[in-house]
């Protein structure tokens, strides 16, 4: 599968999709970490790819996305930015909401 494939699948399959620098647990780069606090402190489930592991989509994402930075957040396939964008929405209440609900497919 190349590389624009691979994007494409992960995010179709993927409800909540964080791209990023480094894991969750250790964040590589300040708006990395930024963006999993926002993310954590909403307390909902969410995915991640560590970019710095895969080179490919690293240089690949940010075209496919038309977005040149990281990290960047998609829900339900849709972008919705970067750690600016999550912080704000989570400042303005905005994150809990998109993040609720969200039907997860089955790991069977």
């Amino acid at each position: 599968m190349d590389t624009l494939a691979r994007i494409k699948d992960q995010i179709e399959s993927t409800p909540v999709l964080l791209y990023m620098k480094g894991t969750p647990d250790f964040p590589q780069c300040g708006f990395s970490a930024k963006a999993v606090a926002c993310l954590k402190e909403v307390g909902e489930p969410f995915a991640y790819v560590n970019i710095l592991q895969d080179p490919e989509i690293r240089a690949e994402l940010p075209k496919y996305a038309n977005w040149p930075t990281f990290p960047q957040l998609w829900v339900k396939g849709e972008l919705i930015g970067g750690c600016d964008i999550i912080t704000e929405m989570h400042q303005a209440g905005e994150l809990a909401p998109l993040l609720a609900d969200i039907e997860w497919p089955d790991e069977t």
